[in-house]
């Protein structure tokens, strides 16, 4: 009876890295689609900060060609969030609006964009139930 086995210890490693290997290939392929976003050149103004406290804001991006994006949330800065017209943005923004009426709105717009298109998406907001609505700008470079 001294042919008995005794117990395999061994953890067999090779199906781990054979997961492991195809979540990295999948993860490297999804990376670069995560990173993109609304491409805004924002004009540099001295400015406060947002206060981060009082939620998550409603943003409305607006391209150099003028591409309107609306997203409810700072949270991930390079998401582009939903493409909306300007007709459609009052009633989409309306609907966040009268959910919560204290939600901040900001509009983050390009510097190229012609000055009347700013002002016709603050108009629509305004007619949507925004009491105010906050210009994104970025920060001036100080000059050494």
């Amino acid at each position: 009876m001294s042919n008995r086995r005794k117990p395999m210890s061994e953890i067999n490693v090779v199906p781990y890295i054979d997961v492991m290997l195809v979540l990295l290939v999948i993860f490297m392929a999804t990376a670069p689609l995560l990173t993109q976003g609304v491409v805004v050149d924002l004009p540099e103004a001295p400015s406060e900060p947002v206060d981060e406290t009082s939620g998550d804001p409603l943003v409305i991006s607006m391209r150099k060609d003028g591409a309107i994006f609306m997203n409810l949330g700072m949270q991930d800065a390079d998401d582009e969030g939903t493409r909306v017209t300007v007709y459609s943005l009052q009633e989409q923004a309306g609907k966040i609006l009268r959910a919560r009426s204290d939600v901040p709105v900001y509009i983050k717009a390009d510097r190229a964009l012609n000055y009347g298109q700013v002002v016709a998406v603050m108009t629509v907001l305004q007619k949507a139930g925004a009491s105010s609505v906050g210009l994104i700008t970025d920060p001036p470079l100080l000059e050494s």
